[in-house]
């Protein structure tokens, strides 16, 4: 198995690309081994010293280190832990349990937040993938849209411009009812 690493816009991040899927339509973000408890590659992967969050998606493992390692030290590491992971046949996810992507998709959302979700699932995410990310819709209130950095974008850097200068105001152009767009507080 030949992986391949990017670097991403946050330097504590980077993210493996293995060449299967990972996690298709959807994903999971691991901060603890005991939130990876569904996910064995995760967990896997979070008991190397040095990894502080695993985040799952689509075609990809994006991993954050601690601020004390370097990736020269870390990056063997994870390497070898994707390719044992996938080499022993074990799922990434276990089969009973529901991804973000299967928790953000109702029919119950009202038209604007409908809209809102549709934009950022064909022209936000996709690129935000690209950087070892995702940014998921947590809330609409009073014009505020509330979305979740996760990945490499919880704490990029370039994550305020990104929400600010690029989200904000796409989704202001096509959907007059938003007057601003926030991180969450979590």
């Amino acid at each position: 198995m030949f992986i391949q690493t990017e670097d991403t816009p946050n330097p504590a991040t980077l993210k493996f690309i293995p060449g299967v899927d990972v996690l298709a339509g959807s994903s999971a973000e691991f901060n603890s081994l005991e939130e990876a408890k569904p996910s064995p590659l995760a967990s896997r992967l979070l008991r190397i010293d040095g990894v502080e969050s695993v985040f799952l998606c689509g075609d990809f493992v994006s991993i954050t280190k601690a601020e004390n390692m370097e990736w020269f030290a870390l990056k063997p590491s994870v390497l070898a832990g994707i390719m044992e992971h996938f080499a022993s046949g074990l799922p990434v996810m276990d089969a009973a349990q529901n991804t973000d992507a299967d928790a953000n998709n109702t029919d119950d959302d009202d038209e604007v937040v409908q809209q809102i979700k549709h934009l950022l699932d064909t022209r936000v995410r996709p690129a935000v993938a690209m950087d070892g990310g995702d940014i998921t819709f947590h809330s609409f209130h009073e014009g505020v849209v509330t979305l979740q950095m996760r990945g490499a974008c919880q704490g990029c850097p370039s994550s305020t411009a990104t929400l600010k200068m690029g989200i904000e105001n796409m989704l202001r152009h096509y959907i007059p009812e938003v007057v601003e767009v926030r991180p969450t507080e979590e």
